[in-house]
């Protein structure tokens, strides 16, 4: 990496946790040079603006979510094996310590749903990606016969996967009450065995 590139990746790692709790809005200008210790000036000699951060922190910050999930996943035998990394992990998600502030997929769809576009299209796609990969898991447990074909719909499934995932974050966050988490995952788990 040239010295451009290593500072780069120094304000994104610095700044990512910040994007993360306080949001797009909420992070300002002093928020990136106090965590850098960078003067404006060399930020913007890296990055055009505080979107270009942004997007370059949400990135960091879904690339570290998704790395912590497929080791796991990788590890695993059979599909459903690979579906119950899900509940396993968000079951224990703070001890996880993936990023300050929790899950950076709900906490920048909740901001940036009416407020950015660029980052409520990434949010979406990567909403999309995590989908299509569900459904490539339970369509590979069905074509080796651990799920039973005639009663799943693979994309109902996923979505429901995700929306209880996202959900109980959501909650847990909001509620301050860990074990909530945990015991929707347990319902999660439920889902999974059912599709057997």
């Amino acid at each position: 990496m040239s010295k451009a590139e290593r500072t780069k990746q120094f304000i994104i790692e610095k700044t990512a946790p910040i994007f993360n709790m306080k949001g797009y809005s909420g992070t300002s200008m002093s928020d990136i040079t106090d965590a850098t210790g960078l003067t404006k000036g060399s930020i913007y000699g890296n990055f055009e603006n505080k979107d270009e951060v942004a997007i370059a922190a949400f990135n960091f910050n879904i690339k570290k979510l998704k790395d912590t999930f497929e080791r796991e996943i990788e590890k695993q035998a059979t599909f459903k094996d690979k579906l119950l990394v899900y509940p396993r992990l968000y079951s224990a998600y703070n001890d996880l310590k993936v990023t300050k502030g929790g899950c950076p997929i709900i906490n920048t769809a909740t901001e940036a749903d009416d407020t950015h576009p660029v980052l409520r299209k990434k949010v979406e796609n990567t909403i999309h990606a995590w989908k299509n990969k569900l459904i490539y898991y339970i369509e590979q447990g069905i074509l080796a016969g651990e799920f039973n074909a005639k009663d799943i719909n693979p994309e109902k499934t996923a979505l429901t996967i995700i929306a209880i995932i996202e959900g109980a974050i959501m909650i847990t966050k909001i509620t301050g009450n860990t074990s909530v988490i945990s015991d929707i995952m347990l319902s999660l788990n439920k889902i999974i065995d059912d599709l057997e």
